[in-house]
């Protein structure tokens, strides 16, 4: 039952591939990355099941933590230009001991 699991996500990772590849828009491309890593979490995850191997399930978060935070500085750049924030005016400076 565990390799038909593996085999099916597997082929959602390969349409992923496909859609990133041919998608339309960045943005296509950029979901389809963010499956394609979330998939690979999936895959860890149930290989350290299926392996027995529990402690491999940190490497897992772990890889979903990067996944996660590199399409939002994907998007994020993509949307400024840049990976600094909108651009922020410096605040003033004032001395209220006067």
């Amino acid at each position: 039952m565990l390799i038909a699991a593996l085999l099916a996500v597997m082929v959602t990772m390969g349409l992923a591939i496909v859609r990133a590849v041919l998608g339309p828009s960045v943005y296509d491309r950029i979901l389809a990355a963010n499956v394609f890593g979330t998939k690979t979490v999936l895959i860890i995850a149930m290989l350290a099941f299926l392996f027995g191997r529990m402690d491999v399930l940190d490497i897992a978060i772990t890889y979903a933590l990067i996944n996660f935070i590199s399409v939002i500085a994907v998007l994020r750049f993509i949307e400024y230009g840049d990976m600094a924030a909108a651009e922020v005016e410096p605040l003033e400076a004032t001395d209220e001991r006067h």
